[in-house]
């Protein structure tokens, strides 16, 4: 009930996060203030510089116009052309100053007050912006002098003219820019636009796609994305998925194989045990048997029994949680591998040849049953690797163990002289189902080897450039606690 709960909320979730913006309606967004900000940035400087060159040009006129006046005989110019060559420039009076003389060249309908003084030498670029948007502002017919620099060695020139014109101009110019930069814009936004869509939003709903789809059904390798040919960021994050969901797949089916193979030996240990343990029945009333082959032999095969029900009983531990902690203890290892030997079967007169080099008395902190299935499952892959080999040369096929000790570390070393461990399996070599060589082998040998020599501390490799195939053991002893040892003083 919950897990359906579950799976309502999050189908619930997803059917929200559809609902909002997409990365497409999120980047259309995005454009619209960043193209309004490139406007203004062009408007501003734009508007401010109209405003500039129409003074400029109502400066130029009345410089024009002061050359006219100012060479024609004080007198002579009627008041009628006066007026017409100031209705000719937009103003209302033109005066230059010559030295400590002002002199009013023509003059038409002064105001009574002037509203505004624009210096044009003095202007700069933050004054002709601010300048310009109070123009716009204003309301009514103000009337502002021009003074720029005056002809003919003259120190200035003052044009009076009134403001609502040239506001008027600054409105048409504002509309006019506006117009076009707004069609720029439109268009620039469309091809921005269009070509982030084309390179980034359709490529990334393509990975958003094939994650939904994949998350469906990840056992299924039709969903695995198939990479583009893009060399950029969002190629290899194509290849980088697919990669994973490709190994994601292989786990998987590794993954159910496990669980397919639990439940098979779930149901067949239950089975076995109940043979073994009519085996070991039959194992007792063997050892009442008075002959002495069978005195030797059944107290061997009353162990073997008795570890067969105890891995029976603890199979599914592999695959449901870790192996049992180990009993360790300080034992003798030359025992373990002579049992090790007798329990693979391999005869003093067989076919493989077996080399004992443990050093005489070496001890190993370890479990003894849990020591004596590691070298088994090693000593079992180097026979059916040698198995495996032509006959013709007995002395080829070889089997050693040896052990040492360095310090408070026991090394031991199984080798084969057989063809070795091929480079594809080294990858896995101690995974469940991975590291098997052998047509049939299922891995778990060195799997299981390995799990229970890590619950020790220690650690088991192969040995590379030997012979065949050399896997190492290190097993330290336990660290010796002082409160341990001041307790055994105190109890003594």
């Amino acid at each position: 009930m919950s897990q359906a709960i579950e799976q309502l909320r999050i189908r619930a979730a997803r059917l929200s996060l559809r609902g909002r913006l997409g990365l497409s309606g999120k980047l259309l967004l995005l454009t619209i203030p960043l193209v309004m900000i490139a406007e203004i940035l062009i408007y501003v400087p734009s508007i401010a510089n109209f405003r500039v060159n129409r003074l400029n040009d109502r400066l130029a006129a009345a410089n024009t116009a002061a050359l006219v006046l100012d060479a024609a005989p004080s007198g002579m110019v009627p008041d009628s052309l006066a007026r017409q060559i100031l209705g000719s420039i937009g103003a209302r009076a033109v005066a230059i100053k010559m030295g400590q003389q002002r002199r009013l060249l023509a003059s038409a309908d002064l105001p009574a007050a002037i509203d505004h003084d624009i210096d044009m030498r003095t202007l700069t670029p933050w004054s002709a912006i601010v300048g310009s948007f109070e123009t716009m502002l204003e309301s009514g017919n103000q009337a502002i002098r021009i003074i720029g620099p005056g002809p003919r060695g003259a120190q200035f020139i003052e044009v009076v003219t009134d403001e609502e014109p040239l506001r008027q101009s600054m409105y048409r110019f504002s509309r006019n820019l506006l117009l076009v930069s707004l069609a720029i814009a439109i268009l620039t936004a469309a091809l921005v636009y269009l070509a982030l869509h084309y390179l980034f939003v359709r490529p990334m709903r393509r990975l958003t796609a094939n994650l939904v789809g994949f998350h469906q059904n990840p056992e299924s390798s039709a969903r695995i994305i198939v990479p583009s040919q893009r060399g950029d960021e969002i190629g290899v994050a194509e290849r980088e998925l697919s990669d994973m969901q490709r190994d994601l797949v292989s786990m998987l089916h590794q993954k159910s194989r496990l669980a397919a193979l639990g439940l098979a030996v779930s149901k067949i240990n239950h089975d076995l045990r109940n043979l073994l343990a009519s085996s070991q029945l039959l194992s007792d009333q063997l050892a009442s048997v008075p002959d002495p082959r069978v005195q030797r032999f059944a107290p061997k095969l009353m162990r073997s029994l008795e570890r067969a029900i105890a891995f029976c009983q603890s199979t599914l531990s592999y695959g449901r949680a870790q192996e049992a902690a180990p009993d360790r203890r300080l034992m003798a290892i030359e025992p373990v591998v002579n049992e090790v030997r007798e329990s693979a079967g391999l005869a003093p007169d067989g076919s493989i040849t077996w080399i004992n080099a443990i050093e005489r008395g070496l001890t190993v902190d370890a479990d003894p049953d849990q020591l004596f299935r590691i070298l088994l499952n090693l000593v079992r892959n180097a026979a059916q690797a040698l198995e495996s080999q032509p006959r013709n040369d007995v002395a080829t096929r070889q089997i050693r163990v040896t052990g040492r000790r360095e310090g408070a570390v026991a090394f031991i070393e199984v080798s084969d002289t057989g063809p070795g461990v091929p480079q594809q399996a080294r990858n896995h070599l101690f995974e469940a189902f991975q590291g098997s060589v052998r047509p049939g082998g299922s891995g778990l040998g060195l799997a299981i080897a390995a799990e229970l020599v890590r619950a020790h501390g220690g650690d088991i490799h192969l040995v590379e450039g030997t012979i065949g195939a050399t896997f190492r053991i290190s097993i330290p002893d336990r660290p010796v606690e002082l409160q341990t040892i001041r307790n055994e003083r105190a109890r003594a």
